[in-house]
């Protein structure tokens, strides 16, 4: 099955890979001067998988005289740098909320030059099919990283488990819990085990890639995440703001990011990966006017 073909090989890269990085500037670069010239960008990412959510656009780009080279990153703290430092030319790998808390912690020079797609951030379980069926003294893991362990923590708002404080931040944390309305204990794990780890504990919140990646269908999901139209969790492509001075790299990425936003990617994600990425904010240019 290709989805199980392609997410596999994602989750042995997040578990094991080592962190990429080209050395020296940019290498978003025109081959020989003439009518055959070409552009090659690099496209820092997180997981093979990304190769294959990209795999209409890079086609079509290919045929528009631009060639994409994906570099692929271990964890998500390094492709921002990689980006701000001229390593890579685009990023795409993360959602609005992680993009502005690392640009404010690290003050990068870069800025969102498009949307691509929301991951779902559902509940499973392994050992109940509802919420309701959750009691006190049950464990519920969520990921320990600030943006989708706050993401995270709204889910189990919505889904009627906790409360948080009124004045919780974006980013809301365990310490921002007001009540419980299922006395449950709140487990902190890294995002990418929690699926594995579904069997020791009642539930948890799972990235959808990572719940591709493990093999867990839609039986296991006992709440589906609400936040698909909070922009905050859209996740995005990155550019230095640098770059976007130089009409030439605009009109590039441009043309990356319509590629993108295709119907033909669309209908991957509904084929290839059982609807597990959701296209969001197509309608809107963040290129328009530069």
């Amino acid at each position: 099955m290709k989805i199980r073909k392609a997410l596999v090989a994602a989750t042995a890269f997040v578990l094991a890979l080592t962190g990429c990085g080209g050395s020296g500037g940019s290498s978003s670069s025109s081959a020989d001067a003439g009518k055959d010239a070409r552009t090659t960008v690099k496209l820092g990412v997180v997981g093979t998988v990304y190769e294959d959510l990209w795999k209409p656009a890079t086609q079509k780009l290919e045929s528009e005289g631009i060639d994409v080279q994906f570099v692929q990153f271990a964890d998500y703290t390094t492709p921002n740098n990689a980006l701000n430092s001229g390593e890579i030319d685009l990023n795409g790998f993360q959602h609005e909320t992680f993009f502005e808390n690392d640009i404010k912690q690290n003050n990068y020079k870069i800025t969102n030059i498009g949307y691509t797609f929301i991951v779902p951030l559902n509940l499973y379980s392994e050992k109940i099919k509802s919420v309701d069926e959750l009691k006190d003294g049950d464990t519920v893991a969520i990921p320990d990283d600030p943006t989708n362990g706050g993401r995270a923590l709204r889910v189990l708002q919505s889904a009627g488990i906790l409360n948080l404080k009124p004045e919780a931040s974006d980013l809301p944390t365990v310490a921002d819990i007001a009540s419980f309305n299922k006395q449950v204990e709140i487990k902190e794990l890294k995002a990418n085990i929690i699926a594995s780890s579904l069997p020791d504990v009642t539930a948890g919140i799972v990235n959808d890639a990572f719940a591709l990646d493990f093999g867990l269908g839609s039986d296991k999901v006992i709440y589906e995440d609400t936040t698909l139209d909070d922009r905050r969790y859209w996740n995005i492509v990155a550019a230095r703001t640098s770059d976007l001075e130089d009409p030439a790299k605009v009109e590039t990425y441009r043309k990356v990011i319509k590629a993108f936003q295709t119907d033909e990617t669309n209908e991957l994600f509904q084929t290839e990966f059982d609807s597990h990425f959701v296209k969001a904010g197509w309608d809107e240019d963040l290129l328009a006017g530069k």
